[in-house]
């Protein structure tokens, strides 16, 4: 063992013990309560235990002897347990908050069952860091939503259905992609321009949550101050998901099947044009260019007019007449065929199965929880046979089984063991989803008709009737006849747990040790193949006529090219492997209105396989040692102390570990006696503050051990060619001088090395000092709750490479503390639970939060001007032109004069026209160039408002629950094809239009609307008119649907007598509905060069039954 681990084993613990049975001994009164001990042992005790509705323990409740004095009473402890001394049969007063009040004749062994006050729970434990503490007493900022909150509708991904339930959490769904479809989270917005992602665990284990069976969860708890998180210390700075699964309770088994059946369809799909609009824009924007150059022409003088020019330059549509009316009339479908590619692709409907069976149950020794789960979601694309499959197809297999076995009366065993298997199927392009969906886009509608009678037919440009088509460009087919990929994964997690009592050392005193292990491997399975195409071709008569069809149309035959060819095999493998150790020794203990807990834990964690680049075959390791003590007075008056001492792998180590503290405060004023006047309305007040430092130190490039020697890159892969004419094209140049020898080849460079990156010994961990306030408030004997944090965070020492320094160096800087940010928001929660008589129960609650963020030094390129700098902007903001209006003639010059105060400036391009962008010169230069590119316009991508409304009501056995989600101040940037008219990845005039284009492009003589969506169609000007400029930053705010169900319970008497407990029937549907002003596909998806797979909205019917 090292001296760190020496010094905390021999010298810490016992100290940290020492020092809380001193610290508190002077305030409780030891002596005292012995004393009075004494005076009662006549009396006996009474043991019992005290529950809330569900049969869960009530932590912090008073019990009084009634007609005896204040200090004859106890509190119960954190499994429910009080010991009192007064005699059987005498009356005890029970009280706790949120609780009604309850007089009970005192006996051993008695068990009280505490009544909500007005049907609401208000009382109970939250789920925190290495433990639960008592609800009523936290002072930290927590969120948490319950198992049936999560399942009201089928989904693959927990991560989808949190958005809007929980204040303070922004969940971003990019894709639907079967498998791949889980919402980015984020815990109070981006407080750094790296990873801002949360640290998920489960059961107390860094784990992954987007593969969780959702009926295995109990809760989802989200930590966001750093009294919550410090004790995560270098995982807690992006906030914390804590997700816990169910758990057997005592009592006969319970079996729960549940079992549903889904309909999906896309949200929104973006829309394509037809090939008679493609054709008719297509030759308008080819006008528009050749009305430019008469324009241009005759501004220069070579023409005396426009008509002038017109008479010697006539006009050449590239459609001709005769295409854009086989265009409209549908007349020859197969040789100019209109094919709506997403349309024609995507299916209007898959389906999605889900079904859980779990048993739980147990007696006062051995409790257990299993669960099977299967999840299957077919996907959007069509799939044309081809005699294996290749469309999109996912399902998954979890298992779960939790025990826990109490050994003897102080010694309880819990064993966990998980898992799933999953299989992941999609075609073979080597684009991914957003691939396909971009070719989609790119397609012409009338480069293929698709498959004809088995066929896979592309249009050409030789046909030999004298109707040529321009061009084909692509068709969206690309996945077609490649082959396929599969992915099957295999997950095993496991977790040992040993939790002692102690209490022959001293009351309250425990010990827990555990131990975990994960596993993941993972075979990818590819098939490359390819297919024959054929193009059409018209048959003629001896007369030399086009053969007709019966029903008019040409006859048609195919000329082959290529042929069918069998997949190819290759298989790979990949493997994931890591294990978690921790003990600690946990303090908890009453001492009549004082209650003291204190947690001090050591905690070790291996990766195996983290990076497959930098030092592949070295795992990498946590280590940490955790502190926390909390205290509260007679429910009144609190206070916590954190502390997390974590190191950490990248530094050097004499900066390896960092120390991270946190502490915070409340008190509940409404257990002041001045509070009573006040209390029938306002029935609970509790105000709470928290300070603290967590860290981190991780970069956006994974970079590890980031202290060691500078490394270099050897041999000549990765050297630039210094020489690009024969014979020197194999010459490269190093560092160290230039060398070449001779080959048969002619001249060939010499391997060599460079020094690749600098490396810096000095750097330490990133810090993040956060700080929040709040207040809890609840109305009307609690019927009325609400929450309200403000908070603020200060990041410093962010690593980052400094991009002040020129690039000749030769080499990439190193990293270095240096980067700042500051972030700062506020969160609201009111809920309302009520009851009319004895059947009608109802409930709304609303979730609202603000976050802003703002970088401070960020080490960037330097800049002419400071709002082209992401510095003094939110994370994520894009630099872009600042767009004024379109262009309308000489008359937008002067009014430029009068808004701005400048002469109108020099734009990109030399010749504007009307209906062309005009962007603002905002360094007044006298010309638009990128020194006019700013970041001071606009929103980002993740939201800076995100609401969430849920409501419901229960009467009988009817149920029903609803969810709305919103966001704000959000925006999506729209590029490629999205943007600019007839773009694909290969030129500018031969790939895809939008219908938006068709429907809103500024047009001359037709549509001069100021406020149309695009500008003038052009390819003379386009780097005019489509530059990156807020013209093309879409407001991207919504108002979802999110989840509604509605549910009825069948159980009757008849069901009953075989033990049925439960027989509910529910049908409900997920991102039902949408408002929104975008409209280049879902608010939440992107419309850029790797656009998203498209979100869905589901339709489901469940069947829940219960044994």
């Amino acid at each position: 063992m090292n001296k760190q681990g020496k010094l905390i084993t021999k010298s810490l613990l016992p100290f940290a013990i020492s020092c809380i049975a001193m610290t508190f001994s002077p305030f409780i009164g030891v002596n005292k309560v012995k004393a009075e001990t004494h005076e009662m042992q006549q009396a006996g005790t009474i043991k019992g235990t005290v529950v809330d509705e569900n049969n869960e323990p009530v932590i912090g409740a008073t019990i009084l002897v009634v007609g005896g004095s204040t200090t004859h009473g106890a509190v119960t402890d954190f499994d429910g347990n009080f010991s009192v001394n007064a005699k059987p049969g005498q009356k005890l007063k029970i009280t706790y908050i949120g609780y009604d009040e309850m007089i009970v004749t005192a006996k051993t062994g008695m068990i009280v069952k505490l009544k909500a006050t007005a049907g609401v729970q208000l009382a109970g434990v939250e789920v925190v860091a290495y433990g639960v503490q008592k609800k009523v007493t936290m002072t930290g900022a927590v969120s948490s939503v319950k198992s049936e909150d999560l399942i009201r509708t089928s989904v693959g991904s927990v991560n989808n259905v949190l958005g809007g339930q929980l204040s303070g959490v922004t969940t971003v769904q990019y894709s639907g992609e079967p498998g791949s479809d889980a919402a980015e989270i984020f815990v109070r917005g981006k407080a750094t321009w790296g990873d801002s992602s949360p640290l998920i665990q489960v059961d107390g284990v860094e784990r992954t949550m987007a593969d969780i069976d959702p009926n295995e969860i109990e809760s989802v708890t989200v930590l966001k101050d750093a009294s919550a998180t410090a004790v995560f210390g270098v995982r807690g700075a992006n906030g914390v998901v804590l997700i816990t699964t169910k758990r057997g309770t005592e009592g006969k088994a319970k079996i729960s099947v549940t079992t549903s059946w889904t309909a999906l369809s896309p949200t929104k799909m973006v829309e394509q044009a037809s090939s008679y609009e493609y054709a008719n824009f297509y030759n308008q924007m080819s006008y528009n260019d050749y009305l430019q150059n008469a324009n241009v022409s005759v501004a220069n003088g070579k023409y005396a007019s426009v008509d002038a020019f017109m008479a010697e330059n006539a006009f050449n549509p590239s459609f001709s007449q005769g295409i854009i009316q086989k265009f409209k009339d549908g007349s020859d479908p197969i040789r100019f065929p209109n094919t709506g590619w997403a349309d024609y692709i995507m299916k209007d409907v898959t389906l999605q199965q889900q079904h859980n069976l779990n048993i739980s149950g147990g007696t006062d020794r051995v409790k257990y929880f299993i669960s099977a789960g299967y999840y299957a979601q077919g996907g959007l694309f069509r799939e044309f046979d081809r005699g294996y499959n290749y469309g999109y197809q996912y399902q998954r297999f979890n298992y779960r089984g939790n025990l826990d076995l109490k050994a003897t009366k102080t010694t309880t065993l819990s064993f966990n063991v998980a898992g799933n298997v999953n299989d992941a199927d999609k075609p073979y392009t080597g684009q991914g989803s957003g691939g396909m969906i971009k070719n989609i886009y790119y397609a012409t509608p009338f480069s293929s008709p698709g498959i004809v009678d088995g066929k896979m037919v592309y249009c050409t440009t030789d046909y030999t009737d004298g109707l040529n088509l321009p061009f084909l460009g692509g068709s969206g087919m690309a996945y077609y006849g490649n082959g396929f990929m599969q992915t099957n994964v295999n997950k095993l997690q496991m977790d040992l747990v040993l939790d002692q009592k102690l209490d022959f050392i001293t009351k309250g005193l425990s010990f827990k040790v555990k131990g975990s292990y994960n596993s993941a491997f993972t075979v990818n399975k590819q098939g490359n193949c390819g297919v024959a195409t054929f193009n059409p071709l018209v048959q003629y008569d001896e007369q030399g006529n086009v053969i007709l069809n019966p029903d008019g149309t040409p006859y048609i035959v195919y000329r082959q090219n290529g042929n069918d060819t069998d997949p190819s095999y290759k298989v790979s493998q990949g493997k994931g492997r890591d294990w978690y150790l921790e003990g600690s020794f946990n303090y908890s203990r009453v001492f009549g209105k004082h209650t003291v807990n204190a947690l001090l834990l050591y905690n070790q964690s291996k990766q195996y396989y983290y990076s497959g680049t930098s030092y592949p075959d070295v795992p990498r390791s946590y280590v940490g040692l955790v502190g926390r003590v909390t205290y509260d007075y007679a429910n009144k008056y609190m206070a916590e102390f954190n502390m997390g001492y974590n190191g950490s792998e990248n530094f050097a180590p004499g900066r390896r570990f960092g120390t991270f503290p946190a502490g915070s405060i409340g008190w509940i004023a409404s257990e002041e006696k001045f509070w009573k006047p006040v209390s029938k309305v306002i029935s609970f007040f509790k105000l709470r503050a928290s300070w603290g430092l967590v860290g981190n130190d991780k970069t956006t490039e994974a970079i590890r051990f980031m202290y060691l020697a500078d490394p270099y890159v050897t041999g000549s892969w990765g050297l630039m060619t210094n020489c690009l004419t024969q014979p020197l094209t194999d010459t490269y140049g190093y560092l160290f001088g230039n060398a070449q020898s001779g080959t048969a080849a002619g001249i060939s460079g010499i391997a060599g090395a460079y020094e690749a990156v600098k490396n810096n010994p000095d750097i330490g961990w990133e810090k993040a000092f956060k700080q929040d306030y709040g207040f809890d408030m609840n109305f009307l004997d609690d019927r009325i709750r609400t929450t309200f944090d403000y908070y603020r965070e200060h990041r410093t020492d962010i690593l980052l490479r400094d991009a002040t320094v020129p690039s000749t160096l030769g080499f990439t800087m190193p990293y270095t503390n240096a980067g700042e940010t500051k972030s700062w928001g506020w969160e609201v929660s009111v809920s309302y639970n009520d009851k009319i008589g004895q059947d009608f129960r109802f409930w709304t609650k609303l979730n609202l939060s603000y976050n802003q963020n703002e970088i401070i030094e960020m080490k960037e390129t330097p800049q002419k001007n400071d709002y082209m700098l992401s510095r003094g902007h939110r994370i994520g903001s894009r630099l872009m032109y600042q767009f004024w209006k379109y262009y309308e003639g000489e008359q937008t010059k002067a009014e430029y004069q009068q808004t701005f105060g400048t002469p109108f400036p020099t734009q990109l391009v030399s010749n504007l026209q009307p209906g062309d962008c005009v962007y603002v010169d905002l360094d007044k230069d006298g010309k638009i160039d990128q020194n006019d590119m700013t970041r001071d316009n606009g929103f980002t991508d993740d939201p800076e408002y995100m609401a969430g409304l849920n409501f419901g009501f229960n009467w009988k056995r009817i149920t029903f629950n609803a969810q709305l989600t919103g966001a704000w101040n959000v925006s999506r940037y729209i590029t490629d094809v999205f943007r600019q008219p007839f773009f694909c990845s290969s030129n500018t005039t031969q790939g895809g239009l939008l219908s938006y284009h068709v429907d809103d492009t500024w047009t001359p003589g037709t549509n001069e609307d100021p406020n149309a969506l695009y500008p003038r169609a052009t390819w003379s000007n386009a780097v005019q008119n489509y530059a990156g400029s807020d013209l093309w930053e879409k407001d991207a705010k919504y108002l979802r649907l999110k989840t509604v169900s509605v549910s009825y319970d069948f159980i009757n008497p008849a069901f009953k007598k075989i033990g049925m407990t439960k027989c509910e029937v529910t049908l409900s549907g997920f991102n039902l509905f949408t408002l929104t002003p975008y409209e280049w596909g879902d608010p939440e998806t992107r419309a850029s060069n790797s656009p998203s797979y498209p979100l869905q909205r589901t339709y489901t019917v469940s069947l829940n039954v219960g044994f």
